[in-house]
């Protein structure tokens, strides 16, 4: 007979890190040190950009764009004043300084990969003329003065100072300029339109190397003064009159003002060790960036007056080879633009306030407090310029009763910046004490927030007939009760019936009754996890409970082959020829994979006992179809059913026994 055959013993048969070190640029350059990229404390702004690092930093005030020069990747990046990407040159190998034109017009670069220089139109951002150096020159610094371009190139003791004459009806290339001193590394040089007639070059890659003026009014310089200030020079800016520069070193030691005409000494800046770059405003304000190795600041913007402090913010907070900084002042220097990071983990910082004292404010409230009990919170607000005692600043609460804030009113600094007040909470759960500072002319604005876990009482909440298992498609009622709450009294009921192809589902939500009930009836055709979840209130906290039910499955079982069926010892029997294999056509609720069991058993002395027993694959329809194969002894009782058991093939239902149906055979 077709189908499966079951055989019964009573039948007589059933990527490593790369560094690099970037060579110092000019007035608005970028020199990276060893600084990681960090988020700012107090920039107004801060915005990531795709860059391995920065050669050159240029202002131009006139289109309100930062172009900034990145070697490593061959290209420049035009920004806005945020750091919003405006657009990208490309095709730039090893573009190293940039100069911008006296009318912003014109954006020089120099391509130390490509031994020529360029010109960008900076409305259009296409190039418009190129300026070849000579093979090998590899020029990297760039200074525009009176109708030229001079450029510092070459290699370490094979380096020169020369000039693109731009006054030429054909635009001219010479070399070999740097009269009255060999230059260990290209010469970093500076001009400014308000001391025609000067170039200033900066021998910056030796400890012994000096800082060289030269007079260039002729269009040939001529050396006017020379002074060895002991070398190792990060980066330098000259002042908005152009008489003297600010240098960072020599070393990483100092910051230092020069006189460029005979280059002694007028004062020194107060910038810890590791200064790295430098940037004047036009009102003469300095700024400047430092390796900061100890986390207390790494921006430093001096004021005009010596007596005043100087201000620091903190924008980078950590310190990692391979990272560093830029510094650029807008060209109305009312913005202060920062980059910070390294190796495509740059941020563009934008410090709209640069010349205020930036605002350092902490809160402290207790991790944890009882409801209704008071607590006390207690910070402090610093700045380099001392606030006076008697400050103002004000303290918002936002809990449950409150979610949008509540004013405390106004709390007053005391002595050294510290303040302290008490409060009662009168909501429990995640309480945050907001404190702000709204800042004055010379200050900035500052907040500062703590959060205190509050106690709040537990509620009582149940859910009914955990256990319990029910027929397949049973209508049960489930009700969940919420015990003595303060304000909110809603419930939700959520049902996930077994089988990842049944998602969680809300299926009742809602205010409970005046018993504290809620109910919702459901079909059951599968085992099912219930949750009722209370979300709290201000004085109890969240409460979930759940409730798991079974589903058994729906099987029937149908024998094929009897002649005659009769109802004696108290069943009804099949009765089959001994000839004859009965069929066992079983029919269950289907699930991919589900597998029936099919038992097989004999009543012998006096008892049923277990012949066989096997599993079968059910067909997509839930259908499988068994043969019994054998001879069996005549005028004995047997019978047989069809079982589901939980975990065989699948978990989706709760074991399920078919009913038995009877059999005995015949000669």
């Amino acid at each position: 007979m077709g189908g499966t055959h079951l055989r019964s013993p009573s039948f007589q048969g059933f990527d490593t890190v790369r560094l690099r070190t970037l060579p110092a640029a000019a007035a608005l350059a970028a020199l990276f040190g060893s600084v990681v990229l960090a988020v700012p404390a107090s920039a107004d702004s801060s915005r990531p950009i795709a860059l391995f690092g920065a050669n050159d930093t240029v202002v131009d005030g006139v289109h309100q764009r930062v172009f900034i020069s990145d070697d490593y990747n061959n290209k420049i990046v035009v920004t806005d004043f945020t750091g919003q990407v405006v657009q990208t040159l490309t095709d730039l190998p090893q573009v190293r300084d940039l100069e911008l034109s006296p009318d912003s017009g014109t954006l020089y670069a120099a391509l130390y990969g490509a031994d020529k220089i360029v010109a960008i139109d900076t409305g259009q951002l296409t190039p418009t003329a190129e300026y070849p150096t000579g093979d090998g020159t590899l020029p990297s610094r760039l200074a525009y003065a009176d109708g030229r371009l001079w450029f510092g190139y070459g290699d370490q003791w094979d380096s020169g100072l020369g000039k693109v004459d731009l006054t030429a009806e054909t635009p001219t290339v010479t070399l070999d300029l740097a009269v009255g001193h060999d230059f260990a590394s290209p010469p970093m040089v500076y001009a400014d339109p308000d001391n025609p007639g000067t170039l200033l070059a900066l021998d910056g890659k030796i400890s012994s190397g000096p800082i060289v003026v030269y007079d260039i009014s002729s269009g040939t310089p001529v050396l006017k003064v020379s002074a060895n200030k002991n070398g190792s020079f990060a980066d330098a800016a000259l002042t908005p009159d152009g008489q003297n520069v600010v240098v960072a070193g020599p070393g990483s030691q100092a910051l230092t003002e020069y006189r460029l005409s005979d280059l002694s000494e007028v004062r020194t800046y107060p910038a810890t060790l590791g200064v790295r770059t430098v940037s004047i405003a036009p009102d003469g304000t300095v700024a400047t960036t430092v390796l900061d190795t100890d986390d207390v600041g790494d921006t430093f913007v001096f004021s005009n007056d010596p007596a005043r402090p100087t201000s620091i913010r903190n924008l980078t907070h950590s310190w990692m080879p391979g990272g560093g900084h830029s510094i650029s002042w807008s060209a109305d220097g009312s913005k202060l633009f920062v980059l910070t990071g390294h190796s495509d983990s740059m941020q563009f910082q934008t410090v709209d306030t640069p010349r205020k004292y930036a605002s350092t404010l902490t809160v402290d409230a207790p991790a944890k407090a009882t409801r209704a009990a008071s607590l006390t919170v207690k910070g402090k607000l610093t700045a380099n310029l001392a606030l006076p005692a008697g400050t103002p600043i004000q303290v918002t609460r936002t809990d449950l009763e409150s979610p949008n804030g509540k004013s405390l009113g106004t709390k007053s600094l005391g002595a050294g910046g510290a303040y302290s007040f008490t409060d009662t909470p009168p909501a429990g759960g995640k309480v945050k004490y907001t404190v702000s500072y709204a800042g004055d002319s010379t200050h900035t604005a500052a907040t500062a927030t703590d959060t205190v876990d509050v106690s709040r009482a537990t509620p009582t909440l149940t859910l009914d007939n955990n256990g319990k298992a029910y027929d397949y498609a049973q209508s049960v009622t489930f009700t969940a009760h919420l015990g003595t709450t303060y304000k909110n009294r809603a419930v939700e009921i959520w049902a996930n019936p077994y089988g990842a192809d049944k998602p969680d589902k809300l299926v009742k939500s809602g205010t409970v009754n005046s018993s504290g009930n809620l109910s919702v009836t459901l079909s059951l055709t599968r085992k099912t996890l219930l949750t009722a979840k209370f979300a709290g209130d201000g004085r109890y906290a969240p409460k979930t409970t759940t409730s798991t039910v079974g589903a058994r499955v729906k099987t029937s079982t149908v024998l094929g082959g009897s002649y005659k069926t009769r109802y004696t010892w108290n069943h009804t029997y099949y009765y089959f020829h001994q000839s004859k294999d009965p069929v066992v056509t079983t029919t269950m609720t289907p699930y991919p994979g589900r597998k029936q069991l099919l038992q097989v058993q004999i009543y012998a002395d006096g008892v049923w006992q277990t012949t066989s027993k096997e599993y079968f694959k059910l067909d997509s329809a839930g259908k499988s179809v068994v043969t019994l194969t054998g001879t069996p002894p005549t005028g004995w009782r047997f019978r047989v059913r069809d079982c589901y058991i939980s975990g065989s093939g699948d978990s989706v239902n709760t074991t399920t026994y078919g009913a038995w149906k009877y059999l005995t055979f015949t000669s």
